[in-house]
This record gives C-alpha cells, structure tokens and sequence, in this order.
C-alpha cells in the first residue's frame, strides 16, 4: 500500500473539538467486515453487540502532564518541552521534543516557573529532540509531583486548534486508566462509562486490561510513499498473564474478542504464541506498524474513532477492516457527519 491511498478530503468542521458532555454520548457506526454494512448507532448502543463469554480488551495506560512550559538559562527565552519518555529513572534521563528548537542546545539549563525543576540538555536526538537529565532534590515521586503541578494535559493543540481547558484533564483519560506513561489517551476508550462496563460486564462480557504506553510516534505523520520504508517509534507494554487466559479462553469458545482501540490491537498482535494465542509479556516494547494487508491473530472486532487522513491510526484500522470497507465507510461517515479524532465519534468493526 501507498501513503496517498489513505488520503480523502475531511472538512475543519468535522475534527471534534470539544469532548461530547456526556463520555457516552458520541455517535457509533457499526461495520461488518464480511457484507460492508452499515448501521447507525449511539456509542450506548455497544451493549447489544456483546454478549456471554466476549471479551473487551482496554489499554490502562494513563496520560499524564507531557507538557511543560520553561526558560532558557540567561536569555529567559520561553520553551516548550514535551515529555515523550522516561529513559532512565535514577539517572532521571528523559526523551523530549522541545520548541522552539534551534534555541536549545546541549549545555543548556531549563528552568520551570518558580520550582526548584530543573534540566540540563545532554544530547541532540532528533531536529526536535533531544536528551534531558532533571535536577531535582527530591525523589522520584517528589519529582513527578513538581511535573503534575507544573505540566499540561497534552491535548494534541495544532489539531483542535484551542487552548487547553480545565476539562481536558478529565476527559482525555479513560476510565481504565491506571498505569501512567502516555502521552496521549488511547482514545477509543474515552467513551466508556462505569455504567456501560457494568451492564455489559452483567451481561456476562470480560474486561481484559493490558498496558501501552502511547508515544509521539502513534500519531507522528507518515513521510514516505512506500509504507514498508516507515519506521514507527517503540512503545513500551504489558499483557498480563490473567488478559491472556481470558482472550485465549474466549478464542477457543469462538467468542469475540474486541480491542478497544489500535493501542490494544498493536499489544495483542506483538504478543502472539505460536498457536495463535495471546501469551504473557513484561516490560516488551514494540515498532509494529500495522498496514493492509495484514493477518491478524487475535481480535476479531475492533472499537475505533474516525482517523485523520494518512495516519497511522487510519492505516491499522483499514488493515482490520479492509481498505475499500473501510474508505467507503469513511465517505459515509463524513456525507453523515460524524466527528473525527480524539473527541470524535466511535466506530466498531465486527
């Protein structure tokens, strides 16, 4: 496949800018792979799609504060770092981008606000990005508290083009979210509540947590035609041994088994036996990139957002449901109006 066979015209007007009031008030379109039929449904809907024995597996990654806001030693200059990833936690090494970048060069101080945070830049790793080290008193956990008083819920902002607002802190997270580490919520998960997991879960449906944690290279753009020349970045995650016994179990019972999200289709396909079943890993890290075709082992019914156009997400997605289903759909959902991207409207592929 081509990078420009992922593109289509998607209105300003339909990227969703704000969270829906209500977690479960997004619209849902439901896709079946095998007819390409379409059906038109609220997100509270998802109930009677699952029954006995299904399993819906949740990424429990948790978001937390990526960006900060400080100065340069001196100069005073304003810039923005953004946490991407903890290298090292005793040596309190981390993977930035920082902007404006030309100003930042190895040697130099960061200060943030009037705490006692600072970093020193050590490394150039990319044009943007680059190696710091905290210098903080504290320990680890004092640390981390300076950088949840001082950072911002890293909303994507050039995309919703808006200011972060008090709400985001809540509604870009999910409900499962436990395990902190990403930078970005894995947002298909963003439209569950308590009430539907209970009433699925009496319906006798399993909710099988893993962990991802998700990095700038979920959403960094595609740059060369030929997709098998695209190298996403590594992403750290976890499958407990209890998720895989759960799937597996659902598997051999000819039972569904929906990620919610691309985050836990990637865990679940980079983790997978030589039966075709899920098996336990820890601390693992995976650069799979998931483009049609592709063989997937696990799921059998993906829940989805809509995706902006060339995007990794969009890729994986038509991978798990077909290219010409899932493009089709696509122009369905943009003449029907649905929301895109991370606030946007839901899509389940059964």
């Amino acid at each position: 496949m081509k990078l420009s066979s992922f593109k289509f015209d998607l209105p300003d007007s339909l990227i969703a800018q704000h969270p829906y009031e209500d977690r479960d008030g997004a619209r849902m379109m439901v896709l079946h792979r095998k007819t390409g039929k379409i059906e038109h449904k609220q997100f509270r809907d998802i109930i009677e799609y699952f029954g006995d024995g299904d399993v819906m597996v949740a990424n429990d990654t948790k978001v937390f504060p990526a960006r900060l806001y400080g100065s340069k030693e001196k100069t005073g200059a304003k810039i923005e770092v953004f946490l991407l990833r903890e290298l090292n936690r005793e040596m309190r090494l981390w993977d930035v981008l920082v902007d404006p970048a030309r100003k930042i060069r190895v040697g130099n101080k960061l200060y943030f606000g009037d705490s006692d945070l600072v970093a020193e830049v050590i490394d150039n790793t990319t044009s943007r990005g680059r190696t710091i080290r905290f210098l903080y008193d504290g320990n680890h956990e004092e640390m981390m508290q300076a950088i949840y008083e001082l950072g911002e819920t890293p909303i994507p902002k050039d995309i919703l083009q808006r200011e972060v607002a008090d709400y985001d802190e809540e509604r870009f997270q999910t409900i499962f979210a436990k395990n902190e580490g990403a930078v970005a919520a894995p947002i298909a998960g963003i439209h569950f509540t308590k009430n539907i997991v209970r009433r699925m879960e009496i319906n006798g449906v399993d909710f099988a947590p893993l962990t991802l944690h998700i990095g700038i290279g979920t959403f960094r753009q595609v740059e060369v035609e030929d997709l098998t020349k695209h190298k996403t970045d590594s992403e750290n995650f976890f499958i407990p041994e209890a998720t895989c016994n759960i799937v597996n179990r659902a598997l051999d019972e000819n039972k569904r088994v929906c990620a919610i999200g691309s985050t836990s289709l990637r865990a679940m396909e980079s983790s997978v036996s030589a039966n075709n079943r899920l098996k336990p890993l820890d601390n693992a890290w995976t650069d799979k990139f998931i483009f049609p075709p592709f063989d997937f082992k696990i799921a059998n019914a993906l829940l989805t957002n809509f995706h902006l156009p060339e995007s990794i997400l969009l890729m994986t997605t038509c991978a798990f449901g077909g290219y010409d289903t899932v493009m089709e759909a696509y122009q369905v959902a943009i003449k029907e109006k649905y929301k895109f991207f991370t606030y946007g409207d839901a899509m389940l592929i059964i």
